[in-house]
């Protein structure tokens, strides 16, 4: 029988390693954490050979003292923490003290350091294992640590690594989210000696949008809601997009929680449940997200990676969410929306009333003296595409001293103040959606407002009235509960028949009678009665579930909607059915009174705004 015997430290930091280090992207996001959390506004990052050969991080940071250089490269060794406490109350992005021993122990590693107090740097080395003794060296304020080689002495981990394009594609994506959290600090990252990216300190909203178009596209400040919700000792702030600007890939969604980029099951669920009734079917929004959170209510410390997070309240995080996100897109009327204005709620517009909610936000922000930033950003012109360079054609110029970046926030801030210009002076100009001109193909209605032509699906658009129609009489009218003449035994887990227990007033509410009726089974004896004919036992299961994980659901919700938008859609105009001038200006006003009317019940948009420069543009006009 073996005999139980300690680990070689070197075994140790290697099997450490396998944990934190999945591939050079790893590394970089640990060294560049680790230059944020010392407080650096300028970091550089070279990369050979996508990260296999070499990765070299340079920052302006806080440096780290010569007699300390060993102790930073020896195991669980960190400034960042001394106690319970601390590790309960941590906001910075590393604090486990492995990174660096870890990293090391599969690569050719040196660091060298001075901290603004030293007049010369000092360095150190690791070589199999053995750490070298400082040593002086040339390098001013701040840290560069290279790691060379990456898994030499590992080669079955070194068959894992992919292509070169590949590796390199994960640490651009890297920076691209790094960058996001910290838009105060200047990113450069080169590649075999080759600049592919900078991305310089943003020191003013313009700067911040431009930093954000580049990670996110040109097209996204145009095509985002800004949301700003405070609440429970919470709050979330960022961008979101429009529906209309979702994409085919989950590839484009950044999240975090105190400045750390994460991935969460509630999270993902919150926001998911927020576009249910917006969004196309099997799209994905796309989003920049910074949830603030006292550190004691999350804990940080529940992946090797630090990817993941578990919040205390996780059923108050996923309703905050949830609604903030929810309500924020229920402002997306068809030819205006407003963005969130911190510490208020989205206000509605009045009942009947042909007002769009940029007038009705106006007012209440007026009534509340708020400033609400109207969004999306830079809507309604060319914005990026035509006042700005691409941003990589920026940064290659940039890089050629053809252009300033001085320059190009000119630029922008010009664009953006014509665009707020514009904005403001839309509404006394006539409704938002204007006044209709003529019907197309019996399909589409042509209006013209004051920036050039509109043009609606009025079958979508008027399918999405009803549904809201529906929805609102639905919630005034209360669910009606239906007696099941049988009641219907289910056979469930013990820990969803716990919660059909713990939550009957809830279910009650929602229109259900479920009682326990033994350690896994229950008997619905009621149950909405809008879903008659649906499969009641797979939706009480999908209800228990739900309930399960996420302490909450909305199944119940979904399936009533689900129901209503299909009445809705067989309740509204159809194509090929001529409509007046005033039948048509109605269908207008109506967009604009109504939640969500940019788009119809299954995510598809409603209508179109050609601008006069876009039409122009058209019919090379002035060229």
């Amino acid at each position: 029988m073996p005999h139980i015997r300690p680990l070689p430290q070197e075994l140790v930091n290697q099997i450490a390693a396998g944990e934190v280090i999945e591939r050079p992207a790893s590394v970089v996001k640990e060294l560049v954490e680790n230059s944020l959390d010392a407080g650096a506004t300028r970091v550089e990052i070279d990369i050979e050979d996508g990260g296999s050969r070499l990765i070299r991080i340079r920052d302006d940071g806080g440096g780290i003292a010569a007699e300390e250089l060993p102790l930073a490269v020896s195991p669980h060794a960190t400034s960042k923490i001394a106690s319970l406490e601390d590790l309960e109350r941590v906001r910075t992005l590393g604090f486990r003290g492995e990174a660096l021993p870890s990293i090391a122990s599969v690569s050719r590693f040196s660091l060298t350091s001075r901290t603004h107090a030293a007049d010369v740097a000092s360095r150190i080395d690791i070589e199999a294992g053995q750490v070298s003794k400082p040593r002086p060296a040339q390098h001013p304020p701040g840290t560069t640590i290279e790691v060379r080689d990456l898994f030499h002495n590992v080669p079955a981990r070194r068959k894992f690594l992919r292509a070169e394009r590949t590796e390199y594609g994960h640490i651009d994506e890297l920076v691209k989210s790094l960058a996001l959290a910290r838009p105060r600090v200047e990113f450069r990252l080169s590649h075999n000696g080759r600049p592919t990216r900078l991305m310089r300190a943003a020191e003013d909203t313009a700067a911040s949008m431009l930093r954000l178009a580049e990670i996110l596209g040109e097209e996204f400040p145009a095509q985002s809601l800004r949301v700003d919700q405070a609440g429970a000792g919470l709050r979330l702030s960022g961008w979101v997009g429009l529906p209309a600007a979702s994409r085919s890939q989950a590839d484009q969604q950044y999240f975090y929680v105190n400045d750390r980029l994460v991935r969460d099951k509630v999270v993902t669920h919150a926001v998911r449940q927020a576009y249910a009734d917006v969004l196309y079917h099997g799209r994905h929004p796309v989003y920049a997200l910074f949830f603030e959170i006292d550190p004691t209510l999350v804990d940080v410390n529940v992946h090797p990676a630090k990817s993941e997070v578990r919040f205390r309240e996780s059923r108050l995080v996923h309703d905050f969410l949830y609604r903030t996100l929810h309500e924020a897109l229920a402002l997306t009327r068809a030819g205006s929306v407003a963005s969130v204005m911190a510490g208020t709620s989205p206000i509605p517009a009045e009942s009947g009333a042909a007002t769009s909610s940029f007038e009705t936000a106006m007012r209440a922000a007026q009534a509340a003296n708020y400033a609400p930033v109207m969004s999306p950003a830079w809507r309604g012109q060319a914005g990026l595409r035509l006042g700005v360079r691409e941003p990589q054609a920026n940064y290659l110029a940039m890089l050629a001293g053809s252009v300033e970046k001085s320059d190009i926030v000119e630029n922008a801030n010009n664009v953006a103040a014509s665009n707020d210009a514009a904005r403001m002076e839309s509404p006394e100009d006539g409704p938002p959606l204007g006044h209709a001109l003529a019907q197309l193909a019996g399909i589409y209605v042509l209006a013209e407002n004051a920036r050039g032509l509109i043009l609606v699906d009025m079958h979508a658009a008027h399918e999405r009235i009803t549904y809201e129609k529906l929805k609102a009489s639905q919630a005034s009218d209360g669910i009606h509960a239906q007696l099941l003449l049988v009641p219907l035994p289910l056979a469930v887990s013990a820990r969803e028949a716990a919660a059909a227990e713990e939550h009957a007033d809830e279910l009650t509410t929602l229109g259900f009678e479920i009682v326990r009726s033994g350690p896994q089974s229950v008997t619905v004896k009621r149950y909405p009665g809008l879903l008659d004919g649906a499969d009641v036992a797979a939706l009480v299961r999908d209800v228990l579930a739900d309930l399960c994980v996420h302490g909450t659901t909305r199944r119940l919700q979904e399936a009533h909607d689900e129901m209503l938008s299909t009445m809705a859609c067989h309740g509204s105009v159809r194509a090929n059915r001529r409509l007046t001038l005033p039948e048509m200006n109605a269908l207008l006003r109506e967009m604009e009174a109504t939640e969500r009317s940019g788009q119809c019940n299954h995510g598809r948009p409603t209508w179109v705004q050609l601008s006069i420069a876009e039409l122009d543009r058209m019919f090379l006009r002035g060229r």
